[in-house]
């Protein structure tokens, strides 16, 4: 998405780190984590220092944003919660598109075709990403946990009390009374998806912890 607002700690780093280590050994030509967790948990800052350090140790990586997904852009789609509460929920995006490009990289097909989110406009376009030697695909998002063409998951497991002033930082959300009854409803759907996790990272951010899965099963 054009326009997000990344702060990037030294928690952030350790634990993208610690990922790496982790997962080095797992990697082929083509494999895909996806990382999930409630609004401003920390998604896009991990999944940008995975890519970077992937990068960096050779395996080249790319960020798939759960946000380009959107069916309506990002100021549209906070009007049309408030005139509908009920519709906040996965079917707010277009997770079968995503699957889609994920299936797409997997099978090798280059380049793929997705959605661009262009925020300061609050308009959809269409991009074409080449990922060519791309070794690493990153699908970061809310609801990224179910999607299936995914090896790994990990998830942040942080509510919406705990990632207050990271949302404050971030200065993306609006604070109105009203974005407290969505994210709550948003802590009852994504807080169900732990049990899909590979890896977990508690609201501390201090540690890593493995679970024991069949590899990319939900």
């Amino acid at each position: 998405m054009i326009g997000d607002k990344l702060v990037i700690e030294e928690h952030h780093t350790k634990r993208a780190t610690e990922i790496c280590d982790f997962l080095s050994g797992e990697i082929g030509e083509r494999f895909t984590i996806s990382i999930a967790g409630e609004s401003g948990s920390g998604k896009s800052e991990l999944a940008s220092e995975i890519a970077r350090i992937m990068s960096e140790r050779g395996i080249p990586s790319a960020i798939l944003q759960q946000d380009d997904y959107f069916v309506f852009p990002p100021r549209t789609n906070h009007e049309m919660r408030k005139r509908n509460i009920e519709q906040v929920g996965t079917y707010e995006v277009k997770l079968d598109f995503l699957d889609c490009n994920l299936r797409s990289y997997r099978r090798g097909e280059n380049p793929i075709y997705k959605p661009l989110v262009i925020f300061d406009e609050d308009r959809i376009t269409t991009e074409e990403l080449d990922l060519s030697g791309i070794r690493l695909l990153i699908a970061e998002g809310t609801y990224t946990s179910v999607l299936q063409f995914i090896d790994r998951r990990i998830f942040i497991d942080r509510n919406y009390f705990e990632t207050l002033e990271s949302r404050k930082r971030r200065a993306r959300d609006s604070f109105e009374p009203f974005m407290e009854e969505v994210l709550r409803r948003e802590h009852e759907i994504i807080s169900s998806h732990r049990r899909f996790a590979d890896m977990i990272i508690p609201a501390s951010f201090d540690r890593v912890e493995r679970v024991e899965r069949g590899k990319g099963g939900l």
